[in-house]
């Protein structure tokens, strides 16, 4: 899906891909101007429960940012830590939020850090970012 961002003052619009068997959001931000740099691309853990009809999606608050060509990072610690130690963040969820960022770590640095070949061996052949 993609939408505009009218408010932000360096992306004009925001790639979102649900990746719900993985237990992730892929997010990729277009620059506003068009020579603009991207920023790099993240995926953040999330809990997806899904009917027939209806996808819901609990941001789980611990991400991962991809810039491509260098190392993957983990990314919104501190937000993740604050919300476990408020007890926001249910015990269940934040263990599965770790449990899935540092699985996905792995698996992308196997992959030299390349977020296309990653998706390619999860079996997600569509290119990244979308153009």
């Amino acid at each position: 899906m993609e939408y505009l961002t009218p408010e932000d003052p360096f992306a004009g619009s925001e790639v979102t891909w649900i990746l719900a068997d993985l237990g992730l959001r892929l997010v990729h931000q277009r620059p506003r101007a068009r020579h603009g740099r991207s920023g790099p691309s993240v995926l953040t853990a999330v809990r997806v429960e899904r009917d027939h009809r209806v996808w819901r999606t609990t941001d789980l608050l611990l991400g991962l940012a991809v810039p491509g060509g260098t190392t993957a990072r983990i990314v919104r610690s501190e937000e993740f830590a604050a919300a476990v130690a408020g007890r926001v963040l249910p015990p269940r969820d934040a263990d599965l939020a770790l449990r899935t960022v540092h699985r996905t770590l792995e698996e992308v640095s196997l992959q030299r850090h390349d977020l296309s070949r990653w998706l390619l061996s999860s079996g997600i052949f569509e290119s990244w970012p979308p153009r």
